[in-house]
């Protein structure tokens, strides 16, 4: 059995199997998040002290500095998984699909990517 039509088909439309997958990913990603974001608010409610210094040591101690990183790769990932099933399902224009799916790429990234330098700075200081 096919799925699609034979002009969908034709035109390149058909089934690609990739919604299975996204849709497995977000629903990995989320399980991936439960245990993170109680192990982050646990954690931060049992800080010492509530300054840079105190906030400093919590990060570079112990596997906090490991944790924070997943918790920031699954969160940002499991965001992007979301709003990209969003873009697809109600930006029927292609090219502000494709122009907002790129820019919201390229955001993810560098929130990452400064978050990460963020967690290394804290850890290793500066």
């Amino acid at each position: 059995m096919k799925l699609g039509s034979n002009l969908g088909r034709v035109r390149g439309l058909g089934s690609t199997n990739d919604g299975v997958t996204a849709w497995w990913m977000q629903r990995l990603s989320g399980i991936a998040l439960i245990p993170l974001i109680l192990w982050f608010i646990f954690s931060v409610l049992q800080l010492p002290s509530s300054d840079y210094s105190g906030f400093t040591l919590w990060v570079s101690s112990g596997p906090n500095p490991v944790l924070l990183c997943l918790l920031i790769i699954f969160m940002f990932h499991h965001g992007l998984l979301g709003i990209k099933v969003i873009f697809e399902d109600y930006i029927h224009s292609d090219k502000l699909r494709l122009s907002l799916l790129i820019l919201t790429k390229l955001i993810v990234i560098l929130f990452g990517s400064y978050s990460f330098f963020a967690i290394i700075s804290l850890t290793f200081g500066r």
